[in-house]
């Protein structure tokens, strides 16, 4: 049996949701993501700038390095229904502490704080408040995926509808959308599970 194959997420953790006002008083959500990984703020730095890094764990490709300030890169969503590619420019590029750019026009703002031998990774992501649960489940995939990279164990990629299908997305995303107090649709529909 492959690591893969034995891949199991824990329970649902290290997320909580700040809920704000925007600009027009629209009601904005951000999930914010905290996980403590055994590797240094320079390995974890590298594997959230570098391309090939990305394409190991993150729910999109990077056409180039996300490691400097003013740098514009297209970023590429694996798994959507048809492409869907944004041109980003990094804004904030601190290595090895903080990351921020836009995905799909959406923040994503990444710290990396030293512990131990290892590293606080969080990340802050506004996301539509229907989204939140399923954001959580999904990150929270990535999340492990990343570390068994980092970890000289890869498991693959896991992410849109593949990621959906996988048993330990569906009881993730129903424990977060407990944890947040929204309810957790019936996503994906039956037929696209079975497929």
């Amino acid at each position: 049996m492959t690591d893969r194959e034995q891949y199991a997420p824990g329970p649902a953790s290290g997320v909580r949701v700040q809920k704000d006002r925007g600009q027009n008083g629209e009601e904005k959500w951000t999930l914010i993501l905290v996980r403590e990984l055994r590797h240094s703020p320079e390995k974890v730095w590298q594997a959230l700038t570098d391309p090939a890094h990305l394409r190991e764990w993150a729910p999109f490709d990077a056409d180039g390095s996300l490691g400097t300030v003013g740098t514009t890169v297209k970023l590429t969503t694996v798994g959507a229904p048809v492409p869907h590619v944004t041109e980003t420019t990094v804004t904030r590029a601190d290595a090895p502490k903080a990351l921020e750019y836009k995905w799909g026009g959406f923040d994503m703002r990444w710290e990396l704080e030293a512990l131990g031998g290892g590293t606080r990774l969080t990340l802050w992501t506004n996301i539509g408040h229907g989204f939140i649960a399923m954001g959580a489940a999904g990150w929270h995939i990535c999340f492990d995926v990343l570390d068994h990279l980092l970890s000289g164990t890869p498991i693959g990629r896991i992410v849109g509808p593949e990621a959906m299908k996988f048993g330990g997305w569906q009881r993730l995303h129903a424990e977060y959308a407990k944890q947040f107090g929204v309810e957790a649709p019936n996503w994906p529909p039956k037929a696209a599970q079975e497929s």
